[in-house]
């Protein structure tokens, strides 16, 4: 049976925090420009900044031609969660997974 939506108002929080307890780690934004502090991740070829000073955590997001990470996230911009167990999570709703958790972040 599917679970009947409620209308959140302005002042709510969204489900994900006040009902499952997600906590909100970071937004991460692909560009294309060369950004300040830029970190390159080998393994993933790309370039990452922003995160280690944004009070907002925003993270940048460089990508090479050749990068294996999914286009999507090469492409579009993405919220990132942190939760006690990724596996139970994953469980109990119906999630599409693009990217299997990995480094650097634990």
């Amino acid at each position: 049976m599917k679970e009947i939506q409620k209308i959140r108002q302005d002042y709510e929080l969204p489900s994900c925090i006040e009902c499952w307890g997600w906590k909100y780690h970071h937004i991460g934004i692909p560009t294309d420009r060369i950004m300040p502090d830029e970190m390159y991740l080998p393994q993933f070829k790309f370039f990452v900044s922003g995160f280690s000073y944004s009070p907002y955590g925003i993270e940048w997001m460089r990508f090479e031609k050749d990068s294996p990470i999914d286009i999507l996230i090469q492409t579009v911009p993405h919220i990132a969660f942190e939760v006690d167990d990724l596996d139970a999570e994953l469980k109990k709703r119906d999630l599409n997974v693009i990217a299997d958790p990995n480094p650097p972040s634990e």
